[in-house]
């Protein structure tokens, strides 16, 4: 197997260049003398764990009667050389940590496939080095190259969480493959995860002829820790043999978690005796340059091959160890990935995610009041610099995020628009968040917002809201909020709260909501799905698992009810479904779901064009079966079809999601359909929806994809097409190309829109 230093088989002359230009973090002097004998801890920091005592060297690891891991982190008395060879003195004197946990197939029992851990550590990095033992290493199932691809989780790969808060709630992740690929992000509340953190760190990958090797190397700078030398984190490492679809931690998680424990700070172990040096000026500075060359045939005036320039600067400042100042003027999103579309055939809006790389990062201290499709957002960032559809300039801001005592905060302020540029009104947004943590994965929060009333445009409407959650066990979680926008003329039903009960064991599980959205709700920076509604949901599950079976994993039995009226009691919505699933052993899931609806319309529905649905009651039912591939063949994805009542007609959708055609270890296409066939009394119509994502990694940090898609819907052909080469850690090269077509033109689809950009940033560290 390939090593990372030799390029994954690039020619040589471009291996060298792009090593000249990249540079280096680590140092790559002589290896490592040794690991320094280790002292007795501080008595202060054993009372701080939660677990077993610490061993004493040679040994690393110990658990308590939960078994639990405590792993004492080693001191070594010189860096460790990056190779992937796993040939330095601490690996012959050092005892491992080897005896991981499986939580699937069989929960509680001992991996069958060993790997051993070292954690070690020298004044500027903390390390990380696996030997995985593989029994069938030509079944190794290792197909991704490209960073931050979640495909990454469906090949054999070792994965780390680190807590350096011991907050037992936000942790940080990294994953590397025995590819060299790699995923880094963060996580909030033990369950919501971004994978847009991109710190510096770096690692190298070997084999050996039992297996394969991977040393990782991540610079203190690029984490935040509380103050002290003598450090107390949280910690649990993972290992995913795909071939057999076995997942293992080092410490125990909840049955039935499977990948999610890797986010899971609550169960995890804990790793001391990291000495961490003191916080250095923590001064990151990123400048960029952008040329762009536009066109624009549907604009007024039209515009043609209208050549464009900026420039810009991001900065991040730790002015404490716990919190972090992220500070932006003339910002640039021009490299971000477009929206993959969706069909809608409801009355209400879609939802589109963020991908602002300045709004993603550490997005979780600004959630709110839980997750789910009708649950108001209160702050969605996309409400900043979008328009109705126009793009309106990012002037500057800045944010402060991060922890302080028991509290995580976060404060956002961005002035955005610029008349001059873009017609649009000079507006500034404000969020203040803030949380307290509560015993076990519990919290109290408040959230506020504000948007400026700038001249000629409605009242805009702030937003209070105060929410919690109680944490009981690994399964029950109790959550609610209560909020109120103020926007002037709409005093009166504008408030919204939701309380809900969920208990998510392996074998059973059940759900109960309340949740109320006022006529006048409207938070101004947010998302609102549903306005005017009263909703009762109550679900529950049996997911029994056979003993002793080779073909079947898991059963899963469910069903639910739905109830939604408007505030004048009137019922809009009832629906009533079940739910049957087979995951078998292999991780292909067989799947059928049944539902019985009922909608109201008060006013009538134009669901398509010339298409009108009228205002009254409808009763309507469908079927839906689906089969989902494991993501370890190299051709997968999950197919289903529909067929049922809708409305006063009939419905037949055939869908294909997730796709994914593994060409080489270099490229992959991610296929995916929608087709929907709809046949009422005002009219047939058929929506279509047909995208694929095609990918090229050259090298983990040097990628081209283009994502291709047409929509009968808006008669649209639209491509997105981008490279990305992080020539230097942190510092990137983009090259971007959008392109939308009408293919109601009567030739080729004809032109619309079109733009070519090229962005560069450098990373500036001090």
């Amino acid at each position: 197997m390939a090593r990372l230093r030799s390029r994954h088989g690039l020619p040589r002359r471009l291996a060298c260049l792009l090593a000249l230009l990249a540079g280096a973090i680590l140092p790559q002097g002589a290896s490592a003398q040794g690991a320094v004998p280790s002292a007795p801890l501080d008595p202060e920091v054993l009372a701080r764990i939660d677990g077993a005592p610490p061993p004493e060297l040679p040994d690393t690891g110990a658990r308590d009667d939960r078994r639990r891991l405590t792993i004492r982190a080693v001191r070594l008395t010189g860096p460790l050389r990056l190779d992937g060879q796993l040939d330095e003195e601490l690996y012959e004197t050092v005892n491992p940590v080897s005896d991981f946990i499986q939580t699937e197939p069989a929960a509680g029992q001992p991996a069958t496939e060993r790997t051993d851990l070292w954690v070690s550590f020298d004044e500027q990095h903390f390390y990380l080095s696996f030997r995985v033992w593989e029994s069938r290493p030509d079944r190794m199932i290792v197909t991704e190259l490209r960073r931050d691809s979640f495909n990454l989780i469906q090949n054999e790969h070792v994965a780390v969480l680190l807590d350096p808060f011991y907050s037992r709630r936000d942790s940080y992740q990294f994953m590397v493959n025995a590819n060299g690929g790699r995923i880094d992000g963060q996580t909030t509340n033990d369950l919501q995860f971004n994978g847009d953190l991109n710190p510096i760190w770096d690692l190298e990958v070997g084999a050996f002829d039992g297996g394969w090797t991977a040393e990782v190397a991540i610079p203190f700078k690029s984490l935040r820790y509380p103050p002290g030398r003598d450090q107390v984190w949280g910690f649990t490492a993972r290992r995913v043999s795909r071939w057999k679809n076995e997942i293992a931690y080092t410490s125990p998680v909840p049955d039935g978690i499977g990948l999610f424990g890797i986010m899971r700070a609550s169960a995890a172990g804990t790793v001391v005796g990291v000495e961490a040096p003191a916080a250095a000026l923590g001064l990151e500075v990123k400048p960029y340059v952008t040329a762009d060359l536009n066109s624009d045939l549907a604009a007024a005036p039209r515009v043609s091959n209208e050549l464009g320039a900026q420039f810009g600067v991001d900065a991040k400042y730790g002015v404490t160890q716990g919190l972090t100042a992220d500070l932006t003027w003339n910002t640039d999103f021009a490299q971000v990935e477009a929206d993959q579309q969706q069909v809608n055939l409801t009355r209400f809006n879609l939802f589109f995610p963020e991908k602002r790389e300045f709004f993603l990062e550490n997005a979780g201290t600004f959630s709110f009041g839980g997750r789910g499709g009708d649950v108001p957002t209160l702050f969605h960032s996309r409400r900043i610099g979008l328009e109705s559809g126009r793009l309106v300039p990012i002037r500057g801001g800045g944010r402060l995020t991060g922890r302080a005592g028991g509290f995580e905060i976060g404060l956002l302020n961005i002035h955005a628009g610029d008349e001059a540029v873009s017609r649009s009104e000079p507006t500034n947004f404000s969020v203040v968040r803030v949380k307290r943590d509560l015993m076990h994965r519990s919290y109290v929060g408040v959230l506020a917002t504000r948007r400026s009333r700038a001249p000629g445009r409605p009242a805009a409407g702030d937003t209070l809201g105060v929410d919690g959650a109680i944490g009981i066990g690994d399964n029950f979680t109790a959550t609610g909020y209560w909020a109120q926008t103020s926007a002037a003329g709409a005093s009166g039903d504008d408030t919204s709260y939701r309380a809900q009960l969920d208990y998510d064991g392996d074998r059973y599980g059940a759900q109960v909501e309340r949740l109320v959205v006022g006529r006048r709700f409207s938070p101004d920076m947010g998302f609102v799905r549903r306005p005017d509604m009263h909703k009762d949901f109550a679900s529950l599950r049996f997911s029994p698992r056979p003993r002793n079976s080779d073909f079947v994993r898991k059963y899963s039995m469910s069903g639910s009810f739905t109830a939604i009226d408007n505030g004048a009691g009137r019922l809009e919505t009832q629906q009533i479904s079940g739910d049957f699933s087979i995951e078998f052993q292999n991780s292909d899931v067989l799947s059928v779901n049944a539902t019985d609806q009922y909608e109201f319309l008060a006013q009538p529905f134009r669901i398509a064009r010339n298409v009108t649905i009228p205002a009254r009651g409808y009763d309507f039912r469908s079927v839906q079966a689906g089969y989902t591939f494991g993501q370890q063949r190299r051709v997968f994805g999950a197919f289903s079809a529909e067929r049922g009542t809708f409305y006063d007609g009939h419905n037949t959708t055939v869908s294909l999601r997730a796709a994914r055609v593994v060409v080489s270890r270099q490229l992959y296409l991610e296929p995916s359909v929608s087709l929907n066939w709809v046949d009422l009394e005002g009219g047939s119509f058929a929506a279509r929806l047909v995208s694929s994502r095609i990918t090229y990694t050259i090298h983990p940090l040097m990628f081209a994809s283009a994502l291709l898609q047409y929509n009968s819907s808006g008669n649209s052909l639209s491509s997105n097409v981008r490279f990305r080469w992080e020539y230097s850690p942190g510092s990137e090269l983009f090259l971007v190309y959008n392109e939308d077509r009408n293919t109601l033109a009567p030739r080729f689809p004809a032109l619309s829109n079109r733009a070519f950009i090229v962005k560069i940033n450098r990373l500036l560290r001090f």
